[in-house]
């Protein structure tokens, strides 16, 4: 390809994950020295291990985890500080396809309008069964979906795309920001996707590029404790992100359904975990509708 393309890794406490992932990148012949790794603060050993394995790869590390918004945002700075003109953020627990940038960057290149493409991604542990095909946003409910099944053969319009591997065109981000970091995770990629479309631009799903993901390896436990699988910090994120992006899409008229809704889906969640009694993820809801209702949202990213 004519273009220059990074590819964003972010690690934090994951380096089985990650090495697979690299390796995976190497053994299709992307260029690793086109690869830049974030890592968020890891204690595992991890950025000493990028440079024994990988170091052709530019490594960035930061002292702090400064969540999936941050330390992205990191290297896409440094991607665009070195003029690339498309940035892929790729999840560290994924493996590639075969080539599966190539049709992303063809179709970039063919449609000036796409500001952002995926892949089809596929389950790490089930390869045949699809993860996500792009997403769905209904906006009278505030609410985004994940498509489980490809609308066509041939390359096709979403209305979100996922932050697990998505290539974004590096002159789309001088115009509409980085991630907004109040995120920290979760939803940050809807709230991106949603920017670009308020821009003009089209987000697109490309069937032939094709990727695995262990879904949820950085946020769920090996191991079942008195909370369950996933930390309390995870549902607090959630309910106040989505509270976010309730604020800043859901308005008049739309904010009489969507806001509803979701403060039903809150009192059920707050019922369930009461019930299984699972105090502090309880308590991580109420501590995510407080926190959603009162962060300031006044300067986008």
């Amino acid at each position: 390809m004519s273009c220059s393309t990074a590819i964003i890794i972010l690690n934090w406490n994951g380096w089985e994950y990650t090495q697979a992932c690299l390796q995976s990148l190497q053994d299709e012949g992307f260029p690793m020295e086109d690869v830049i790794l974030v890592d968020n603060g890891s204690d595992d050993g991890s950025p000493s291990a990028v440079k024994s394995h990988f170091p052709t790869v530019q490594l960035w590390i930061n002292k702090h985890n400064l969540g999936f918004t941050g330390g992205n945002n990191v290297g896409i700075r440094q991607a665009l500080h070195q003029g690339y003109t498309y940035i892929m953020l790729l999840n560290n627990d994924t493996e590639i396809g075969p080539g599966f940038w190539k049709p992303l960057l063809k179709e970039m290149e063919a449609s000036r309008q796409t500001a952002a493409i995926q892949p089809l991604i596929y389950f790490l542990n089930e390869k045949t069964v699809l993860w996500n095909a792009g997403g769905k946003y209904h906006s009278w409910l505030g609410f985004s979906q994940t498509n489980l099944k490809p609308k066509s053969k041939a390359p096709y319009l979403t209305d979100w795309i996922t932050g697990c591997a998505i290539l974004v065109r590096a002159s789309v981000l001088k115009e509409i920001g980085l991630l907004d970091e109040r995120y920290f995770a979760y939803f940050e990629d809807v709230d991106w996707s949603l920017r670009m479309r308020k821009a003009g631009y089209l987000l697109k799903v490309h069937p032939e590029a094709v990727i695995y993901h262990e879904a949820g390896a950085a946020s769920k436990s090996k191991n079942k404790g008195e909370e369950g699988f996933l930390s309390p910090k995870v549902h607090f994120l959630n309910v106040r992100n989505q509270i976010f992006q309730l604020r800043k899409y859901c308005r008049h008229p739309k904010y009489w359904l969507s806001w509803p809704v979701h403060f039903l889906v809150f009192g059920l969640m707050v019922i369930h975990f009461t019930l299984k009694s699972r105090k502090l993820k309880r308590k991580a809801v109420w501590k995510g509708i407080l926190a959603g209702l009162n962060t300031s949202l006044e300067t986008e990213a």
